[in-house]
Formats: C-alpha cells, sequence, structure tokens
C-alpha cells in the first residue's frame, strides 16, 4: 500500500484529487444502492414491480445519458460537469432519504443515474489528460481507489442501515456535498485541447457523426461488452448460485461477501504489480486480448463444480458452494486488472486525442445497453438451467463469451485497428 501512495504522489495534484474523488463517490454509491431495494420493498411498502421500476430509472438515466453528458464535459469542460454530477447525486440522495412518493422517487432516481453520466465521462477524460504518458499506470491506481470505494461501501451502509436508511441517505448525501466543497476548491480547471483549439464550435451532431464513422472505435466498444457482461457476474451469476447451493441464511451471506471480498482485495493488492508486469511484455493489444481470455476461464471453476456430486450437507456443500466461486470472482478480477487500464488507454488512442469525454461517454452508453442485454439474457440461462436440469449451461455460455471477446479483440489487434489514428495536424500540449 505504500508504494502505491508512493506512485500516486508522483501524478499532478489534479489526478490525485480525482482518484480520491473516485473512491469517494464509490463510497457514498455502495453504501446506500445495495439495500435501496430492501427499503423500498420494505419500510416504504411498495410493489415489486414499482421497485423495479425506480431501479430502472436509475440506470436508464445514466446509460441513456453517457453521451450527453460526455459532449458537455468536451464543450463545458470537465470540472463543471464533476461539479454538476456531485451536486445532482446530493440532491438524489437526500430525497431518497426524505420522500416516499413514487413520482418524487422516480425524480431521485433519475438524479442520481444522471449524475453519474455527467461526471463519469468527465473524470475520464480528465485523468487520460493530466497523466499524459502515463495513462494506463494512472488507470490502473484509478482501478484500485474505485475498487476500494465499492469493498467499503457496503459495510459502512450495513452499519448505517442497522439505525436508519433515511440516516444511510443522508449521510450519503452529506459525503457528496463535502466532496463538492473540496472540488470546488481543489480541482483546477480543465479542458479538452479541442475547446483549446476552438474546435468545440463544431456542431455537436457533426460531432456525433464523426465519432460513429470512427469504424475501429465502435468496433472495439462492441467487442469490450463481454468484458462488462463477465465483469457484473459476480455481483448477479456468482451469488445466485452460491445461494442457491449454500441457501439463504448465515453461510450463504457469508461466502457472498467473500466474493466481494476476494474481487476487491485482489485488485487492491495486485493491480498496480499486474500492469507493470503486462506493459513490460505485451502491446496493449494482447493485454486486452489476456484480460478477456481470463476473464472467460474464470467461469471454468463453476463449470468443473457441474459435475461434481451435490452433497446433501456438512463441509462438503459448503466447498462446493463457496470454493469454485471465490476462484471464480479471482480470476474475473485478474482479469479485470489486466485489461482495464489497457481499456481506458485504447478509447483515447482510438479516438485520437479528440472529443475523449464523448468518445468516453458513447463508449459507456453501448456498454451499458449490452450489460442490460446480456445480465437478461444470463438470467434467462440460469432459469433455463434450473428448469432443465442442466446446471452447466449458465458458465459454458458465459465461457463461450469470453472466449469470442478474446478473439475478437485479437483480430482487432492483429489488422492494426487499435492503433491510434493518424492525425493531420500536430498535437499542441495539453494545458491545464
Amino acid at each position: 500500500m505504500k508504494s502505491t501512495l508512493a506512485q500516486v504522489r508522483t501524478y499532478e495534484r489534479s489526478v490525485q484529487l480525482l482518484m480520491v474523488n473516485q473512491f469517494t463517490i464509490n463510497l457514498g454509491f455502495y453504501m446506500l444502492m445495495p439495500y435501496l431495494a430492501a427499503y423500498l420493498a420494505g419500510p416504504v411498502g411498495l410493489a415489486g414491480w414499482t421497485v423495479g421500476l425506480i431501479l430502472g430509472v436509475r440506470n436508464f438515466s445514466q446509460q441513456g445519458m453517457f453521451l450527453l453528458g460526455g459532449t458537455l464535459a468536451d464543450r463545458l469542460g470537465y470540472k463543471p460537469m464533476i461539479i454538476a454530477g456531485l451536486v445532482l447525486r446530493i440532491v438524489g440522495f437526500a430525497t431518497l432519504g426524505l420522500v416516499e412518493s413514487v413520482p418524487a422517487l422516480l425524480a431521485a432516481s433519475a438524479a442520481t443515474g444522471l449524475a453519474g453520466a455527467l461526471f463519469n465521462p468527465a473524470v475520464r477524460a480528465y485523468v487520460a489528460a493530466d497523466a499524459g504518458e502515463r495513462r494506463v499506470e494512472a488507470f490502473a491506481l484509478f482501478n484500485i481507489f474505485y475498487q476500494a470505494g465499492i469493498l467499503l461501501g457496503p459495510l459502512v451502509g450495513m452499519l448505517l442501515t442497522g439505525v436508519s436508511f433515511r440516516v444511510t441517505c443522508l449521510v450519503a448525501a452529506g459525503i457528496f456535498a463535502l466532496l463538492s466543497i473540496v472540488q470546488i476548491q481543489a480541482l483546477p480547471a480543465r479542458r479538452g485541447d479541442d475547446a483549446k483549439r476552438g474546435q468545440d464550435q463544431e456542431g455537436v451532431l457533426s460531432q456525433w457523426r464523426g465519432i460513429v464513422s470512427n469504424r475501429p472505435f465502435l468496433l472495439f466498444s462492441v467487442a469490450m461488452i463481454g468484458f462488462y457482461v463477465m465483469q457484473f457476474q459476480v455481483y448477479l451469476a456468482l451469488p445466485l448460485e452460491v445461494r442457491r447451493l449454500g441457501g439463504e441464511g448465515t453461510f450463504g451471506t457469508a461466502a457472498v461477501a467473500v466474493l466481494f471480498a476476494v474481487s476487491g482485495l485482489s485488485t487492491i493488492l495486485f493491480q498496480t504489480r499486474v500492469t507493470a508486469w503486462c506493459k513490460a511484455r505485451m502491446e496493449p493489444g494482447r493485454a486486452l486480448t489476456w484480460g478477456l481470455l481470463t476473464m472467460g476461464l474464470g467461469f471454468v471453476p463453476l463449470l468443473v463444480a457441474t459435475a461434481v456430486p451435490v452433497p446433501d450437507g456438512g463441509v462438503g456443500l459448503w466447498l462446493l458452494a463457496a470454493v469454485p466461486p471465490a476462484l471464480s470472482a479471482l480470476l474475473l478480477a485478474i482479469g479485470t486488472m489486466v485489461a482495464y487500464p489497457f481499456e481506458m488507454d485504447t478509447i483515447v488512442r482510438l479516438s485520437g486525442d479528440r472529443l475523449v469525454a464523448t468518445h468516453y461517454g458513447l463508449y459507456n452508453t453501448i456498454c451499458g445497453i449490452g450489460i442490460t442485454l446480456g445480465n437478461l439474457l444470463t438470467g434467462a440461462a440460469l432459469d433455463a438451467a434450473r428448469a432443465a436440469g442442466m446446471s452447466a449451461l449458465p458458465w459454458v455460455a458465459l465461457f463461450a463469451l469470453g472466449l469470442a471477446c478474446a478473439a475478437a479483440l485479437h483480430g482487432l489487434h492483429r489488422t492494426g485497428r487499435l492503433a491510434s489514428p493518424a492525425r493531420d495536424r500536430q498535437r499542441e500540449p495539453a494545458t491545464a
């Protein structure tokens, strides 16, 4: 951890602040969101479909508005969008804890989603700009802070929700309020190179058409959908498998907690070492290929476990319910560690350092749509597997997804489509 902090201190103050910013954002978000559905269905007393609608509105408002958030960041500057997103989170989280009417809850949920759409592309574009040639290493460190927030958030939320969910909401809103004040005072104003040259005067639709015509970027975005679908199974398929075998009691809850701990702690401890090893030995395209291949292999322990007879109980059942999912979570984390820093860097390279936040926005929208469809298909595969007695079906499908996406990235790398596009003009140095 000391070496990680030492590396962080070698970056610009803005990059350091944005890393802490992302940790705090995830801390506040994950101390509240895992417990929202239970609160809405329990104390508030909403029907299941209404709870699903409220949560769906949050996801739709974030994924559907990423492109707009990225475009605004490129045109107006990164800092205003970061601040606007944080302020929206304050309003959204406070409202979730203070109101019980469905229209107000829907508005609050939409606000929390739109907040993410505003600050996510801006933060990543800002980090990429100020990290310069050290983008890959910077995003490796960024992922450590990102995962640390995910790991700590639910634990803090569990303690606060034990008192009152309203307390959890207000504390989360307070965290975002404090973060907003810090960002307003300490984060330097930053705009992309295009805004600096006055090229943001080009029409928005014209900019979007130019990005959509960037075929290598679109192919890369589609190929990376599988990365996010597989990564999300730590929160979907793996916990369901643990509870299917281990039950809903104390053991099942503890085993699911182990999944999250394995995923988060392995990233915190090993991300920078994995990135340094990969960068010294591989081109970005190869690293991405190996990352997705490793994630695909992450479902092999679960596939192998389906061939083992399920014990009636005791230690054997506990081991079968806990060990294969934990191994899968570890392999998924390793694959993510390999791929993520190069993924973020590749988006910048394929953009040609032009309209970087907008590219991040469109990329997030494409992957977000893919995650939604992928999770629907994964859920259907899990249901079909149970109904037909074919417990291996979802793991075969996810393993095949990993192989297919790795093959697609390998093809893009071999054909040179992951290289930086040629520029007609000399790039000017960025200024803060």
